[in-house]
């Protein structure tokens, strides 16, 4: 069946393939969202607590902000292993994105903050986005010890169960990151309001409304340049995640679906023999097996550190795999017959799970206007 085929010299990625695996045989990935849905919760500690201690949440970070250093291959290879085994807990949202933007902002504070991201003590998700996914306007205020942040994100990881707020605001138009504690998130505490909704795959999508809140001088990260920075180079990084997490979606809901129709018998023998049946299997497959390469090619771009080249690859790669993860999931719904409508079905989760993933920073064709978008700029500076 298709995967993400990766050089392994020393056996590093076989051994993270085998970790998640060993995680997902105690736990039933499709048995926890289904508990989190019904109870409705935005994270199951006690995973994340166990993701932290494999090094799963540091797994990028430098080895002195706790962890591991570790480069695109094992990446693709750990968040592949998450879609394929349906553990849904936020890594790309809640470990990545704003692991990726403390590492570059690089200070003391910043790095206190990721270390706690990576051993799982700290849940800090990053506030940044709009109800269209755009740029929030959050609004930083005053100055000295007189400043106050005001506005309102939506699509907040986790945002009941967070520790910590990282806020990507402005002051004068300048971009600040600021951190705030986000008081265990009780609804209107120190001018904080959360509130939340539920989403596609048992997660909840979190809303934080910040009315005047205090802000100290040592609460805010960084200013300027250098968050813009911070926040393109995170977001290239979690699209890639993303992307490697939807190719391991699609791979294992072909490979339940190729089992169901070997297994299901009409007519006296297996639908699997039936011409059409395996038609479609076939092209299913074929967008599988792309959208694996799509990923492995995004990883060898990342690794040459060539960045235009890698910022367009990664850029296909969450384009194809979105595509894909979510037209193989349904097709798979639709071979499954009838009992692929029902909850008690778990291919129905995994097309849920690729439906949201898909959406999460930038849906596929947006993406491919930003890979035409960069092509073109690149093109032009090459002339």
């Amino acid at each position: 069946m298709p995967k993400i085929i990766l050089d392994d010299p020393d056996q590093t990625l076989s051994m993270l393939r085998e970790s998640v695996e060993t995680l997902a045989t105690r736990v039933d990935g499709a048995a926890r969202l289904r508990r989190r849905r019904a109870d409705g919760g935005d994270l199951d500690r006690d995973l994340w607590s166990e993701m932290a201690a494999a090094g799963w949440l540091g797994l990028l970070l430098p080895e002195d902000m706790g962890g591991s250093a570790l480069g695109p291959a094992e990446l693709a290879v750990l968040a592949e292993g998450l879609g394929r085994n349906l553990l849904t807990e936020p890594f790309a949202a809640l470990a990545v994105l704003p692991g990726q933007v403390l590492s570059a902002i690089g200070t003391p504070a910043a790095a206190a903050i990721a270390q706690g991201l990576a051993d799982g003590s700290r849940i800090t998700p990053l506030l940044w986005q709009d109800a269209r996914g755009a740029r929030a306007p959050l609004t930083l205020a005053g100055s000295g010890e007189a400043m106050t942040l005001s506005g309102s994100a939506h699509f907040v990881t986790a945002a009941a169960s967070a520790t910590d707020l990282l806020v990507l605001s402005e002051r004068d138009g300048v971009p600040a990151l600021v951190v705030l504690p986000a008081r265990n998130g009780p609804a209107g505490s120190g001018g904080i309001t959360v509130s939340s909704r539920p989403g596609l795959d048992g997660a909840t999508i979190g809303q934080v409304t910040l009315s005047e809140v205090a802000v100290t001088q040592d609460q805010i990260l960084a200013q300027g340049d250098a968050v813009e920075t911070a926040l393109s180079a995170a977001i290239q990084i979690t699209r890639f995640a993303l992307a490697a997490e939807l190719a391991g979606v699609g791979a294992k809901a072909l490979e339940d679906t190729v089992a169901y129709t070997r297994d299901r018998v009409q007519f006296g023998q297996s639908i699997a023999s039936f011409q059409v049946i395996q038609h479609r299997l076939v092209d299913m497959w074929s967008d599988a097996e792309f959208a694996c390469s799509a990923v492995t090619n995004a990883v060898e771009m990342l690794t040459e550190d060539t960045p235009d080249a890698a910022a367009q690859a990664v850029l296909a790669a969450k384009a194809r795999t979105g595509d894909s993860a979510v037209t193989i999931t349904r097709r798979a719904i639709h071979l499954h017959g009838a009992m692929g409508f029902t909850d008690e079905c778990n291919i129905g989760l995994f097309n849920k799970r690729a439906i949201t993933l898909n959406a999460m920073l930038g849906q596929s064709e947006d993406l491919r206007l930003e890979f035409l978008a960069q092509e073109m700029a690149t093109k032009s500076t090459a002339a």
